[in-house]
């Protein structure tokens, strides 16, 4: 169950979640599509990405993956992919309210 204590996502939060959607990462793969996705907007330091890593995972929004030996994968629990959506479908109710505004058209990025 989706609660308000998991909206909104924190922006790199956001991002994490949203790498995972497709499959699960390791921890440098995940920071690496972060700042491609980003457009380099958001940037995770090796550091602060475990911090975050192990806060999601507290939080019951990731799961550890199977590991190569030397790497540690992480995906998405099926409550992260809860609050992801729930988290993408209040992003997209604010950026309709914008247009609605005529701050964006519908072309805009």
């Amino acid at each position: 169950m989706v609660t308000r204590d998991h909206l909104p996502l924190k922006p790199a939060d956001f991002h994490i979640l949203l790498t995972l959607w497709d499959g699960p990462r390791h921890g440098y793969g995940i920071m690496k599509e972060v700042e491609r996705e980003s457009g380099g907007e958001v940037r995770l330091e090796i550091g602060s990405l475990y911090r975050l890593l192990g806060r999601l995972l507290s939080d019951g929004l990731l799961e550890m993956g199977e590991g190569d030996g030397r790497r540690q994968f992480y995906s998405l629990s099926r409550l992260g992919r809860k609050v992801l959506k729930a988290d993408a479908q209040r992003l997209a109710g604010l950026v309709d309210l914008v247009r609605s505004r005529k701050l964006l058209r519908e072309t805009d990025s």
